[in-house]
């Protein structure tokens, strides 16, 4: 398959890899020129303007966004409504606001383009290695056109479509809603830990609780790699940083009246985080840069 793939920072420089390893074609393009040059070296076609890679695609033309939400992605898809035709395919595989996500769908679907919204999942490792996408789309006979992308970058049952436009963005965002809750839980842990008259060795703490124990997790791991690499992470700052999906899933969740104390919790302490500077803190940092590469505040 060849497709267009906007966006080659993190998450996308890993995702263009994971196709190409696939045999699919990909055409990079990325207002950076330095990562559309990265991307060449891994074999993509690249394009010095969104119309340039617009130009190199067969039709249908496929074209995956992985952009910031918000704005970014808001002027790509104005720029895709221009550019594409109709019966072309639009995937927005970033973190977009669900509602955001159905306007997109409304622009484009008045042009005859089809549009996807993707909740990626996995970090900058599962794109490399295999993701996890949650795919949103009101057209379930041309999600054939794509799913045997998703095959291929995806692992083995790491991926679903999950009906009209929005409902992707909206899982994953419930997703990281989740997300919020289980990092939370983990940083109270090993500040109470810290706080404790014992002297506990973190690494060796996140280790054993990964071998068989209740709590095992991906995430147990990445803590077990940040303590191996600062034992009390004294390098780093408590804070946690957020993209709002934790915000918006408890936004959400009030607004079907549906209580969501965990996650509303640990939104808020995120909050407070900002301020203040705690262990727990500490330990969702490292967490969030394990995972996804995100900034950490430094000492």
């Amino acid at each position: 398959m060849k497709l267009g793939l906007i966006g080659l920072g993190k998450m996308g420089i890993h995702l263009a890899q994971n196709m190409l390893r696939h045999d699919n074609e990909v055409v990079g393009f990325d207002l950076d020129s330095k990562l559309v040059e990265e991307a060449a070296t891994y074999g993509a076609a690249t394009a010095t303007s969104l119309e340039d890679m617009v130009s190199q695609l067969p039709s249908p033309k496929i074209v995956w966004i992985m952009v910031p939400a918000g704005k970014p992605t808001d002027a790509t898809v104005d720029q895709l409504a221009d550019a594409l035709n109709e019966g072309d395919i639009v995937i927005d595989g970033g973190n977009t606001f669900w509602k955001d996500s159905l306007r997109h769908n409304r622009l484009l679907t008045e042009k005859g383009v089809h549009y996807f919204d993707c909740g990626s999942s996995g970090g900058w490792s599962g794109a490399l290695n295999g993701g996890n996408f949650m795919i949103g789309g009101d057209d379930a006979a041309e999600f054939e056109v794509i799913r045997p992308l998703f095959e291929d970058i995806s692992q083995k049952d790491g991926y679903l479509y999950t009906g009209k436009a929005g409902s992707g963005h909206y899982l994953k965002m419930v997703h990281n809603g989740i997300e919020y809750g289980m990092m939370e839980a983990i940083g109270e842990g090993f500040e109470v830990l810290q706080a404790s008259d014992f002297d506990y060795d973190n690494e060796a703490v996140a280790k054993v609780w990964n071998h068989g124990s209740v709590i095992r997790s991906w995430l147990i791991e990445l803590a077990e790699e940040a303590f191996a690499k600062d034992a009390n992470l004294d390098k780093i700052k408590g804070r946690m940083h957020s993209n709002g999906e934790g915000q918006w899933t408890v936004e959400d969740a009030m607004a079907h009246g549906v209580p969501t104390p965990v996650i509303s919790d640990a939104v808020q302490v995120r909050f407070r985080s900002m301020q203040d500077d705690t262990f727990n803190g500490k330990v969702v940092s490292a967490l969030r840069n394990g995972f996804g590469g995100h900034a950490m505040d430094k000492n």
